[in-house]
């Protein structure tokens, strides 16, 4: 990865754009989670039911990832992004219209596949387009992943207030938005495209080190699920409450993505730093679980959560682009495709544990698949000593980075 020497925000107009949509298209994913309970009193659904809003969203968000490599090498990195933008247009006015919480499920599924072929092609656009190398754009691109995540429950809460409606109205002005700015800003690149074969995503889960990360990353995946999924239920919050706690969630995962996260991998190790985090996620789930009766203890272990998750977040990606010498989409795609499964199950399988137990058993469950993503990082570590030989380097890009925006 090449030093940057300028400030890592010093970007042009259409990565920009690109990282606005970004922002957008991950508010998607804590969108729903002030409205919930809403949606479920409003449509008559269980929990169980309501959930499956991220199931299907997170599923077909994963399994489409195994393709949009393969789209996108055949019709360009500017025309996989509209198509995906479009569609998320499209799907979020449907889900904004929908009498009940079937449709509201099954567009979400359609809101899914433009998700995937936006996102799975958004960070390779910044990284192209970006200047101060591939570690600036991995940066940029975390901040917007960041600042979505943040953003998606406040704006949630704030539109739910009106109707559970409002937030999918909402998604739709501002992607149309991003629509315009990358349809007016973003240039593809000239040359001859080299079309990447269908079967690329799924040979690339062959190679052991990202086999291994992306296990590590579905089980994983699960606990910050149910972190981000379940809560709401057991907190007890209207909309607001809700989309305020989330708001300071996704802050903290913001904050250690950007800025913690990089200084951590100057200084350590990313196989330690994963053993390290990990463990520590799963503490505050546990503790998250025992304290679950009690609203505003619940509320200080998801915000410690999100600081967790957001080093987890950025050291994951650094791993992935390390771990092999495949094409950066291809396993981007193959590693987000896993990844998103374990999203895909976490959300009903909590749902139902806390049906037939209490509502202390999903977060002891979504523990224990974090420490199982621990133990697969750790019985893989020598399969992974490559990526940490590339630590140093790492740690060097993300001074500079962090020194030139302090300059």
């Amino acid at each position: 990865m090449s030093t940057t020497t300028g400030s890592v925000w010093r970007q042009p107009a259409q990565v920009w754009a690109v990282a606005f949509a970004c922002v957008v298209a991950f508010m998607g994913i804590g969108l729903v989670d002030p409205i919930l309970p809403a949606i479920a009193e409003s449509l008559k659904a269980t929990p169980v039911e309501t959930e499956l809003l991220f199931t299907s969203y997170l599923l077909v968000t994963g399994l489409a990832m195994l393709i949009t490599s393969w789209v996108s090498s055949r019709i360009g990195a500017k025309a996989t992004l509209l198509t995906g933008l479009g569609l998320i247009v499209v799907f979020a006015l449907l889900c904004a219209t929908s009498g009940s919480v079937e449709a509201v499920i099954g567009f979400r599924a359609g809101w899914g596949l433009g998700n995937a072929l936006f996102i799975s092609t958004a960070l390779a656009s910044i990284v192209g387009a970006a200047s101060g190398g591939s570690a600036a754009a991995i940066v940029l691109y975390e901040a917007a992943l960041g600042l979505g995540i943040a953003v998606g429950p406040l704006l949630g809460g704030l539109l739910g207030e009106v109707s559970w409606r409002g937030p999918f109205f909402g998604v739709v002005v501002l992607m149309a938005i991003g629509f315009i700015a990358v349809l007016t800003l973003v240039r593809d690149k000239g040359g001859k495209r080299e079309p990447v074969p269908f079967s690329a995503p799924f040979t690339a889960l062959g190679r052991p080190a990202l086999a291994i990360l992306a296990v590590a990353a579905l089980f994983y995946n699960i606990g910050f699920f149910v972190l981000l999924a379940f809560s709401p239920f057991p907190l007890g919050f209207g909309a607001m409450g809700i989309g305020f706690t989330f708001f300071g969630w996704g802050v903290a995962l913001a904050v250690t993505s950007v800025w913690v996260a990089p200084v951590l991998m100057r200084r350590m190790r990313r196989t330690t730093i994963i053993l390290t985090v990990l463990p520590l996620l799963a503490i505050d789930l546990v503790v998250a679980g025992l304290v679950v009766a009690d609203a505003m203890w619940l509320v200080v272990c998801i915000i410690v959560g999100g600081l967790l998750l957001g080093i987890m977040n950025t050291v994951l990606t650094e791993a992935v682009m390390e771990a092999t010498d495949l094409p950066r989409s291809v396993a981007s795609s193959s590693y987000s495709a896993v990844r998103f499964l374990g999203g895909a199950a976490a959300p009903p399988l909590a749902a139902l544990l806390w049906h037939h137990y209490n509502a202390t058993v999903p977060y002891l469950f979504a523990a224990a698949s974090v420490l199982l993503a621990a133990l697969t990082v750790l019985l893989g570590r020598k399969v992974l000593a490559h990526i940490d030989d590339e630590s140093e380097g790492a740690g060097e890009d993300a001074e500079a980075i962090l020194v030139g925006d302090a300059a």
